[in-house]
């Protein structure tokens, strides 16, 4: 198994920033597998937010966070970041960071991971 703890989510006024962080433990993998990020919003359901491969060489953004949210991870730590800025109140939600143990696959699809954290909660006031 794969424990996954997200933090640093919080209260941020519009325009602010946040940066989100997931450290990894427990199950040791021969490779460093895709870690993406993911949110989900009262009402609404779980939406791809970014993703990001072994060696950061592939990348992905949902369209409504790109030029806004950066993602990085830090292999020696296994952790991933997600650096947010410029934060809209249309991004408050839940923010979940997940795993795929697929090598080399790097895809938007939530049930494609199978580790995911608790979440943290980010909200954005107007």
């Amino acid at each position: 198994q794969v424990q996954l703890v997200e933090s640093g989510g919080g209260l941020v006024q519009a325009g602010g920033s946040l940066r989100l962080s997931c450290a990894a433990s427990g199950r040791t993998f021969t490779f460093s597998p895709t870690m993406g990020w993911f949110r989900q919003a009262p009402g609404k359901e779980r939406e791809f937010v970014a993703a990001i491969n072994w060696n950061g060489a592939t990348i992905y953004y949902a369209d409504n966070v790109k030029g806004r949210f950066t993602i990085s991870r830090d292999n020696a730590k296994n952790t991933v970041y997600l650096q947010m800025n410029s934060l809209k109140p249309e991004d408050t939600a839940s923010y979940y960071c997940a795993v795929d143990s697929i090598p080399a696959r790097v895809t938007t699809n939530p049930g494609l991971y199978n580790y995911w954290g608790q979440g943290t909660q980010v909200t954005v006031s107007s």
